[in-house]
């Protein structure tokens, strides 16, 4: 499975159309001729929008492969506890003051 790389951390406003739906209601409103270019505006948003949705890591991994790998890294989580956990029983970190 190869990771796709994004851009950095998905900024919420990034995703939000609301701005651009209100710009051009009221575009029509005030029969302007802005509303193509607010229109265009909206396309360019929703296409970004599609980009980022489909760069997003693990976005081609089924729910299935999803599950199946969270429980292996619990499985690793709970081996490396227990190993943890033997190796503190040792006492093999206690150094003795000189």
């Amino acid at each position: 499975m190869a990771a796709v790389e994004t851009k950095g951390p998905i900024n919420p406003e990034d995703c939000s159309f609301l701005p651009i739906v209100h710009d051009i209601i009221k575009c029509i409103d005030k029969d302007s001729q802005e509303v193509h270019q607010e229109l265009n505006k909206l396309k360019t948003k929703l296409q970004d929008t599609r980009e980022m949705v489909s760069s997003m890591p693990g976005i081609d991994v089924s729910p299935e492969q999803q599950q199946q790998q969270l429980q292996n890294l619990r499985d690793q989580v709970r081996t490396k506890n227990e190993l943890l956990q033997k190796y503190k029983s040792l006492c093999m970190f206690d150094i003795p003051k000189a």
